[in-house]
């Protein structure tokens, strides 16, 4: 956890500025509660021939919610890097996370709707994905998670993309 910390530490002191504060910020507020995702799937559910890649995401969204917020995450119960190391504070540039830090939500949300969508329509879901990967970045940046929080974030999320994929896949024909 050490090497984690001085990631971060290395983050903090070399690459904040005030351009990328503001971006990153705004990037981390899009995947608070998922709600740029939930919005992209809404958008998808909306057209005929984006509709199934919709219902793929929906699905995603859930499982990740349920696995990863509602059952990984209390499991684990991580301490957060700030928490662990009260000098990253100077990094944390939003509202403070109460949860665990263990795997990212907002990293495994973003790769499960950007899998789901890319197994459907791989120009929305690369889209998707460095979208995803930028979230997933703002969370280093802001110095809320720990970087295998990210990555496990991120390898979670797809193998639930990929399930809410085959979930609807399955189901396509009783919900189209």
């Amino acid at each position: 956890m050490i090497w984690e910390q001085d990631i971060l530490n290395f983050i903090a002191d070399n690459l904040h500025c005030p351009m990328l504060d503001k971006f990153f910020v705004f990037i981390t507020g899009l995947g608070n509660a998922g709600i740029i995702w939930i919005l992209i799937t809404a958008l998808l559910l909306l057209g005929k021939r984006t509709r199934a890649a919709g219902i793929a995401s929906a699905f995603s969204l859930v499982l990740a919610l349920i696995f990863v917020n509602i059952t990984i995450k209390p499991l684990f119960d991580r301490v957060r890097p700030f928490a662990a190391d009260t000098s990253l504070l100077r990094g944390v540039l939003i509202e403070l996370p109460s949860d665990g830090s263990f795997p990212s939500g907002h990293t495994a949300a973003g790769f499960a709707a950007s899998t789901a969508v890319f197994c459907h329509n791989r120009r929305i879901g690369i889209l998707m994905y460095v979208l995803a990967f930028f979230i997933g970045v703002s969370r280093l940046y802001l110095c809320v998670h720990f970087p295998t929080d990210v990555v496990f974030g991120a390898l979670i999320g797809t193998a639930l993309g990929a399930l809410g994929y085959y979930i609807s896949k399955r189901c396509r024909s009783r919900l189209c």
